[in-house]
């Protein structure tokens, strides 16, 4: 399989170590301003993707209800409740703000455009995983800050439920059906201006991303815990990635589902989505200054299931055209 270079994955580590070196500018007393530029981020990014998405290509893949129950079972329930059992198992061997954003790792929609592409590039169903990939982000807004939410209230932290999904409402649902209110005007522009999309969406995650761990940095929360940190994540994150995939991998042939619609359920019952997480955690945490270390799960598991699911892509694209 040939390897592309990602500058977005460059990018993260660039945000990282730009925190380090100028932790002020982007922490809550900075001249940044993050809390307004990030959620106006947000609003950008939802519109954005109202806008790009086909109404036609949603409805396609409407009729595979199987398949869609098994994927949104896995996104919504299975990894939850494995969140849930890691943190009882790893009690107070992981920091709380470690332990918390692996589960909120676990409690978040699934992608949406690697999804797609590499169920294209397997040869899978490609209708049911744009059904699916938008279905998941449109239920996460809701499903979400309730898990997160029970694991607040769970740890002795309290969390304005209903203050979070309006928020979650207005800068991410709002601004998503404005886009498609705006598609009949703005469908080709944006056909046209992908990449540009592209870049305006993983530009504006990388500022979320920036400013998050300079309030970490700023108030000392990686003090003296970073290398352990990034270990217990690493660990953490391809063990649910591995248990998970294998789950789906036997429910698609215990439900004897078509070679691709096996493939549909692997790509997007296993992944889980920066592209949501990061603005996301910005509107449910808010000003935490722990945001660094809830976010660092999400961060690994990203490269993790793109490196791990393209070269699946590769290899099951290349299969031949007889059923198996």
């Amino acid at each position: 399989m040939k390897w592309k270079f990602d500058w977005f994955l460059v990018g993260m580590a660039v945000a990282v170590a730009l925190a380090w070196i100028f932790p002020h500018a982007g922490s809550h007393e900075g001249w940044m301003n993050p809390d307004l530029i990030n959620k106006m981020g947000v609003a950008l990014i939802f519109f954005l993707n109202g806008v790009a998405l086909s109404f036609s290509a949603l409805k396609a893949g409407t009729l595979r209800w199987p398949l869609h129950l098994v994927v949104q079972t896995a996104t919504f329930l299975l990894f939850p409740l494995i969140g849930l059992a890691a943190l009882w198992l790893a009690g107070a061997s992981v920091s709380p703000a470690l332990g918390l954003g692996f589960f909120y790792l676990c409690a978040l929609p699934s992608t949406v455009s690697s999804s797609v592409a590499m169920t294209a590039a397997a040869r899978g169903n490609v209708p049911a995983a744009v059904f699916n990939a938008t279905l998941s982000t449109l239920i996460g807004v809701f499903v979400t800050p309730l898990w997160v939410g029970l694991v607040f209230k769970g740890s002795g932290h309290g969390m304005q439920l209903d203050k979070v999904i309006l928020d979650l409402v207005i800068w991410l649902i709002l601004p998503l059906i404005a886009g498609q209110f705006c598609r009949p005007w703005l469908a080709v522009w944006a056909q046209k201006n992908k990449p540009l999309i592209h870049v305006v969406d993983r530009c504006t995650i990388l500022l979320i991303i920036y400013t998050s761990f300079c309030d970490s940095i700023e108030r000392g929360i990686w003090s003296g815990r970073g290398t352990h940190a990034v270990a217990v994540a690493l660990m953490g994150a391809c063990g649910l990635f591995a248990l998970v995939f294998f789950i789906l991998l036997t429910a698609g042939r215990l439900f004897k589902f078509s070679v691709e619609d096996r493939i549909t359920a692997v790509f997007c019952g296993s992944k889980k989505s920066i592209a949501s997480g990061v603005p996301m955690a910005q509107l449910i945490f808010g000003a935490d200054p722990r945001m660094g270390l809830i976010l660092l799960p999400l961060m690994i598991y990203h490269p993790l299931q793109l490196v791990i699911c393209g070269v699946l892509a590769g290899r099951w694209g290349g299969r031949p055209d007889a059923k198996t």
